[in-house]
């Protein structure tokens, strides 16, 4: 009696198991669906997802490129207006040392006056070289906001099309070990951007 207990457990677990197959098998994803070789279940067909190298689209975005180029030259605006005064406060400085080593001042209170323009002066200098890093910051993050801001909206509307559940950034292989290159979709969105940018030129 209880081999023949056992024996229709058996057979009710294995029912079970074949209709649970059956039910799961007939919700996969038709663009990705199952095929048995062996033991193991391999997927076949393209999943709705897809990956953008951002190294390489700023590299050849229109947009970003130029928000570089422009970034890069205000930078370098900046560097020779500091340089530009520091080399004359350091002339000045030296010049007041010379005089000061030839006793060349007509009173110690016009040597003391001097002193204090020049130690005001440094100061200005320090304060402008602040302003101006702290320019340069504002304008980086307002080029990043508006590169973000022209990619995020451009890629509602190319997804509109491509109907992807999932687009990734990839940042030189850092957040995808790998994919197929299949999925890749720099190129196509880069032209795309680019054919946008320039149409609004």
């Amino acid at each position: 009696m209880k081999n023949l207990s056992l024996i229709f457990n058996a057979i009710l677990a294995i029912a079970v198991v074949v209709l649970f197959v059956l039910v799961l098998g007939n919700k996969t994803n038709p663009a990705a669906k199952q095929t048995v070789q062996g033991k193991e279940p391999i997927l076949t067909g393209k999943l709705p997802i897809a990956y953008i190298n951002i190294d390489s689209l700023l590299l050849h975005y229109q947009f970003a490129k130029e928000a570089n180029e422009s970034l890069i030259k205000k930078q370098e605006d900046s560097r020779l207006t500091i340089n530009t005064k520091a080399r004359q406060l350091q002339t000045e400085m030296g010049e007041f040392q010379h005089k000061l080593e030839n006793n060349a001042f007509l009173s110690r209170e016009r040597a003391e006056q001097e002193q204090a323009r020049l130690q005001k002066k440094q100061q200005d200098l320090q304060a402008l070289d602040g302003d101006l890093s702290k320019q340069l910051v504002q304008v980086q993050q307002k080029m990043s906001e508006q590169l973000r801001d022209t990619i995020n909206s451009f890629m509602k509307q190319f997804n509109k099309d491509h109907k992807y559940q999932m687009i990734i950034s990839n940042t030189s292989s850092d957040n995808i070990l790998y994919a197929d290159k299949s999925y890749d979709i720099t190129a196509e969105v880069t032209k795309l951007l680019n054919a946008r940018y320039a149409s609004k030129k």
